[in-house]
């Protein structure tokens, strides 16, 4: 809900009205009691003064690289594994061949270059 239409409530209540209906509250209402409706305007009036929240941030996902997901070329293997065996980091070898870190690691678990992660060995 708004803070706006909440602020609207809120003062149609502190009047006496039925915010939904647009009646009088009955004499016996909680609404019409003193104390309630001194509550129900200190709030307006606190609404008034509090900052604007800062709208919400979202988080956009970068695009993921232009060749995750694809299939691996005999090309793409040879590049592969010339960095790596260069001595290349992952980041490297990602942006070069335009694929995520975890897919090269996978790939070179897959060409026997490392050991699959939780088997406690690299190559």
């Amino acid at each position: 809900m708004e803070l706006q239409n909440a602020r609207q409530i809120i003062d149609t209540l502190a009047q006496g009205i039925h915010p939904v209906t647009g009646e009088a509250m009955p004499e016996d209402s909680p609404y019409n009691a003193p104390p309630v409706i001194r509550a129900l305007f200190a709030v307006s009036q606190a609404l008034d003064a509090a900052p604007p929240r800062p709208p919400t941030t979202v988080r956009v996902r970068a695009a993921p690289p232009v060749n995750a997901g694809k299939p691996w070329s005999e090309e793409d293997d040879a590049t592969l594994v010339a960095g790596f065996e260069s001595g290349d980091e992952v980041k490297k070898l990602a942006d070069t061949l335009g694929r995520t870190r975890f897919g090269i690691e996978q790939r070179l678990v897959k060409l026997g270059k490392i050991a699959a992660p939780g088997s406690g060995r690299y190559g």
